[in-house]
């Protein structure tokens, strides 16, 4: 017993010795094999070092041999990451974003079937991928060189031919939280998705469950599958089972792509290489009509893959948070306040200047100013054309680089020459993605998506309080700048807005039918900043609008009477009627003619003289506080003076700037809806009263807005303000005279008409967080 003690001293003894020293090794030990443990999972998130696992099934197609994946054994747990790219610069793209050298594709293509009809496509699909197979290997891109014609370049990236799974027999993991690794060649992958949506449980719920569970678990990256070259999904649906304006349509696979989108970029970015397609699968719509759908999928599918293959990158897809919004209807964007010493071009005529190398000596030195010329009177219009004003000396509107360039820019413009803009709407958005358009759409037919926003002057004569560039643009009486070409502006907006509509690539819920149909503008809202009637080629401009069968609807603030009557033909003409009496029009739009009162009476005097040639309309933006109270009788007024076709009543939006406040403008000069209905129904029964022949005919109450017609379109007991656009360009192009009766369309559908809402049943609404129902407070990429 004695010596057991001891002994156990002896080791007490040794313990309080070394016990520091014991414990070091053992924290060393742990240390070393955690710097092991991170060095193998560095080497696997670089591709050097072990490979993936092999899926358990694959599909017998005619592949390379080496593009099939080998076995990885994993050695010690993981966390799954993906490779994130550097943060850009100057707006650029980011390095991880751009693939540089060569590499293959390999396009997968899952699908999930119940009836094996989904099976079918896919295999189908595999085959008439890229048409002919010589064109999967080197195919060549169309591109322009600096004389405008096309040159074919060849891309030095092959594709592989694809490879067909069914998602319920692979392993999931090995595809959709890593990737397949090919032996040490670089091979980028093309995700592609074809699903079916049932209306009972269908076999891709597990895939989804795990789409979901991958997102979340706090052990794998959030975005595993950055390193796609892409993705995209086409889903099957019956619109028998589930029309489209139950929002259930394709359900799953606007679902699948929502989880594809976090899981390729999250909020930094996304990978989606087209928008996700839709196939109807319901034999009345018509035959074959899905398989048409996923024909056309595949053909745009196909350039956005060749556009990969030649530039290593997704295009202008990768950065379409960068695509901001107009400020028309409702816009989230903040405005940044320009700078301190931007001075408005008014002020800019017979200023003093002063030359920077004399003013250290305290003089002063004046220079000739350059005369106006307003050239968009008759007179002018012959001095321009006879060379007159256009010297070195005459400035641009906004030059490039200068602070007005620079602010319009940072709102979204696409600045066009000298002096011309183009703007993507917020509506236009919507209406991609299926959450609706515009009250145009609800009043006159006009589909938002295929709508191109743009002015040819970016210039006013007006500094309204409740304007959306809050000052930003330049101002002016007279046209004293450069004049762009009608012909370079028409080609530049064009560019500019097909350019931001390739940007919507990548946004979720962007549906591929009205992606594609968006690069056919048939429709352009004149508006935006500045005041288009200011342009002096105003006219050609719209003539190149015409004949390419483009709609126009011009918008102008009533202080041009003189370019006003020299107007040709547009297919709906608006006037801003801002206010009912001389000293509110002030306070409101603050116009810079010192005569504004009497070029506004002007104004509808002539609309008066031209209501059967156009359609005319009276546009009101009613600001509380300001035009709202006691003004109904004025407007009567202005409307028995001018009578025009169509009154346009909507509530203001608030820009929330420093110069709004200026001007006296809060929220709470932003009427309800419910003030709005009211107004109309007092205006348009005032209107009743005088005999007039008005009516309220529809409404857009997500616009705030309702619109009173004339009784002439009221046919066979139904209101009919849509436009018939063939109709119009029919008549355009036969050089006889016609007016807007001529050129009416078929009856106002019934859910726009007064009392109904006015939001299309066919599209589905969003509701902003906290408002409306519960069931469609989250935005989950829903299409219609």
């Amino acid at each position: 017993m004695a010596e057991s003690q001891n002994n156990t001293a002896q080791l007490l003894e040794l313990w309080h010795s070394f016990r520091y020293l014991l414990l070091l090794l053992g924290v060393a030990g742990v240390f070393v094999l955690k710097l092991r443990s991170y060095i193998r999972n560095f080497e696997q998130r670089e591709g050097k070092g072990l490979t993936a696992l092999k899926p358990t099934t694959w599909v017998q197609v005619p592949v390379k041999a080496e593009s099939k994946p080998s076995v990885k054994t994993h050695i010690t747990p993981r966390r799954i990451v993906g490779k994130r790219g550097l943060k850009p610069k100057n707006g650029g793209k980011a390095a991880s974003e751009v693939e540089e050298g060569e590499f293959d594709i390999q396009t997968l293509i899952f699908y999930s079937t119940l009836t094996g009809s989904t099976q079918r496509c896919a295999e189908e699909l595999r085959t008439r991928l890229f048409g002919v197979k010589g064109e999967s290997i080197y195919p060549t891109l169309s591109i322009p060189t600096p004389s405008n014609s096309l040159v074919s370049v060849p891309i030095r990236r092959s594709f592989l031919p694809p490879a067909v799974y069914n998602l319920e027999e692979v392993e999931l993991d090995d595809f959709f939280v890593t990737l397949p690794n090919e032996n040490g060649k670089k091979v980028k992958y093309v995700y592609l998705l074809l699903l079916p949506t049932y209306e009972t449980d269908a076999p891709i719920r597990p895939f989804l469950e795990h789409l979901r569970e991958t997102h979340h678990d706090f052990r794998i990256d959030t975005a595993p599958l950055r390193s796609l070259a892409g993705f995209s999904v086409f889903g099957f649906g019956d619109s028998s089972e589930w029309p489209a304006e139950e929002g259930k349509f394709c359900k799953d696979a606007v679902e699948v792509d929502k989880w594809m989108g976090k899981l390729t970029g999250g909020k930094g970015g996304t990978r989606r290489m087209f928008p996700v397609g839709m196939g109807d699968v319901n034999p009345a719509v018509g035959p074959n009509s899905a398989e048409k759908s996923l024909d056309e999928w595949r053909v745009h599918l196909e350039d956005a893959m060749r556009e990969y293959a030649a530039t290593g990158a997704l295009g202008d897809s990768a950065d379409w948070r960068t695509a901001i919004e107009s400020g028309d209807e409702d816009s989230d964007f903040e405005i940044v306040d320009p700078a301190d010493d931007m001075v408005d071009v008014e002020d800019l005529g017979n200023v003093i200047r002063t030359d920077p190398a004399v003013a250290k000596k305290g003089n002063v030195v004046k220079r000739k100013a350059v005369l106006p010329v307003d050239f968009t009177t008759l007179a002018g219009r012959k001095a321009l054309e006879a060379g007159e004003g256009q010297s070195a000396d005459r400035k641009e509107m906004v030059p490039k680089g200068g602070v007005t360039y620079e602010t319009l820019t940072k709102q979204g413009y696409t600045i066009v020459g000298s002096h011309s803009g183009v703007k993507i709407c917020r509506w236009t958005k919507s209406a991609l993605r299926g959450r609706g358009s515009c009250y145009k759409f609800s009043f006159y037919g006009i589909k938002s998506h295929l709508c191109m926003e743009t002015t040819p002057s970016l210039s006013c004569s007006n500094k309204c309080v409740f304007c959306w560039r809050h000052g930003t643009n330049p101002v002016g009486t007279t046209w004293r700048w450069k004049v762009d070409p009608p012909e370079e502006i028409f080609k530049g907006v064009v560019e500019g807005h097909y350019r931001k509509i390739k940007m919507m690539k990548g946004v979720p819920g962007v549906r591929a039918d009205r992606f594609s149909e968006a690069f056919k503008i048939r429709h352009c809202a004149l508006s935006l900043v500045g005041e288009p009637i200011f342009y002096p080629y105003i006219n050609e401009f719209l003539h190149l609008l015409h004949s390419s069968k483009i709609s126009s609807f011009l918008v102008c603030n009533a202080q041009h009477p003189a370019q006003l009557a020299a107007l040709g033909h547009v297919t709906q003409l608006y006037v801003s009627i801002d206010a009912s009496n001389k000293d509110s029009l002030k306070k409101i739009d603050r116009p810079l003619h010192r005569d504004f009162w009497e070029r506004f009476q002007q104004c509808l005097d002539i609309l008066r003289e031209k209501r059967n040639q156009h359609r005319t309309v009276f546009r009101l933006t009613l600001v509380k506080g300001f035009n709202i109270e006691d003004e109904v009788q004025g407007y009567a007024d202005l409307v028995e003076k001018g009578l025009p076709c169509f009154v346009e009543v909507k509530g203001v939006t608030y820009c929330g700037t420093s110069t709004a406040g200026e001007a006296g403008l809060t929220m709470k000069n932003v009427p309800f809806y419910e003030e709005v209905v009211a107004f109309v129904e007092a205006l348009n029964a005032e209107l009743s009263k005088r005999g007039l022949g008005y009516g309220i005919a529809a409404e857009h109450a997500h616009s705030c807005c309702a619109l009173i017609a004339s009784n002439h379109f009221f046919i066979n007991g139904k209101w009919h303000t849509l436009i018939d656009y063939a109709k119009f360009f029919e008549l355009l192009e036969s050089g006889k005279e016609f007016g807007p009766e001529d050129y009416v369309g078929e009856a106002t559908p019934e859910w726009a008409n007064w009392g109904n809402g006015g939001f299309d049943p066919a599209d589905q609404r969003v509701y902003r967080k906290g408002k409306g129902p519960k069931e469609e407070v989250e935005e989950s990429g829903g299409c219609g």
